[in-house]
């Protein structure tokens, strides 16, 4: 078998799309999702699959979870290709995709994972323990909630149902697609510890797909960057980021006007300033972010500055740091969610 946990080689994949002409007319267009996607994971590792909404993440995580069929390339889970050899590869993942779909709204959390348990072919005692362990394991006996109906359950309870369902068969390999999506900060801090620890301390291998850069900064240990369906960056984070060591983070945390719209605004930045830059609402306000040359940082800031002004934007605070993932990110890709 491989040494490899997960083997991508030159993934591909494409769907048929169709554009609406008039009234009676459509258009077939092809859309690539995947244009060769190579990597691999490691055993005992987190790795991150990175890129905006759309860049191929989840395409190339159902293909692994044999969800979907790849149109070219090839794909195994710990030696078993995920065509070939589906059933195998099926029993050897914990997979979630979705921390609210799939679970009945009238059963207890502990009647879920039951009822899942025996779907795997688990029975008798060892479903009982196991069934108490994963339930401990994700905190939820902690919580107290896990007789409490599902319908009942907050996204984070649900969140880490999800995950607790994926480790019921203890597998060797976890596939999760945005496990902290909607979840509030205590909830996504506890899940990315317990997915540190699976990985660390059990020796299990953990592939996950974020957007969310702070996120794979502190939990992964090697991230892969794809964007528009290709894989262009390979590497630990530390490593990542040194790629970047020749430039500052530049950002400004401002309230614009109600008239004045996000993706007006940073396209207003971006004219003034001949550097990646990107912007992300939080609470009211909006944090701009320019990723440039240290020596270019005074002139920038001015520039930005009054033009933030004119627009009678409030500056609430401006600032400079080290490179993060996020802006090796926005230097490799150009690119927003806008």
């Amino acid at each position: 078998m491989s040494e490899a946990a997960i083997s991508v080689r030159d993934l591909e994949k494409r769907y048929t799309t169709y554009l609406r002409r008039g009234m009676f007319r459509r258009e077939r267009r092809v859309v690539e999702a995947l244009k060769g996607v190579s990597f691999e994971v490691r055993r005992g590792e987190v790795f991150g699959l990175l890129g905006p909404n759309g860049a191929g993440k989840t395409t190339t995580v159902k293909i692994l979870c044999t969800l979907l069929l790849p149109d070219g390339g090839r794909a195994s889970v710990l030696g078993y290709d995920v065509v070939e050899q589906a059933p195998d590869v099926r029993r050897r993942i914990g997979v979630s995709l979705t921390v609210e779909k799939g679970f009945f709204w009238k059963l207890t959390g502990r009647e879920n994972l039951t009822y899942f348990g025996m779907l795997y072919g688990m029975d008798g005692r060892r479903l009982r323990e196991r069934v108490e362990e994963v339930l401990g394991l994700v905190g939820l006996t902690d919580l107290g909630v896990e007789d409490k109906l599902y319908e009942e359950y907050s996204l984070g309870m649900k969140a880490r149902l999800s995950i607790a369902r994926a480790l019921l068969t203890d597998p060797d390999v976890l596939i999760l697609d945005e496990p902290t999506l909607g979840l509030d900060p205590p909830s996504a801090r506890t899940l990315r510890e317990l997915l540190v620890r699976i990985a660390h301390d059990e020796g299990k291998t953990v592939l996950v797909t974020t957007h969310n850069m702070f996120e794979a900064e502190i939990v992964c240990d090697r991230v892969a960057i794809i964007n528009q369906g290709r894989i262009i960056a390979l590497d630990a984070v530390e490593a990542l980021k040194r790629r970047v060591s020749d430039r500052v983070s530049l950002e400004i945390v401002v309230t614009p006007p109600a008239h004045v719209r996000v993706d007006g605004l940073l396209a207003r930045v971006r004219g003034e300033v001949d550097s990646p830059a990107d912007a992300f609402p939080e609470n009211g306000t909006v944090r701009l972010k320019i990723v440039q040359p240290p020596e270019r940082v005074e002139e920038t800031t001015s520039r930005v500055l009054s033009l933030l002004h004119s627009m009678r934007c409030g500056i609430r605070r401006v600032e400079v740091s080290e490179p993060t993932l996020e802006d090796v990110f926005v230097q490799l890709t150009g690119r927003t969610g806008f």
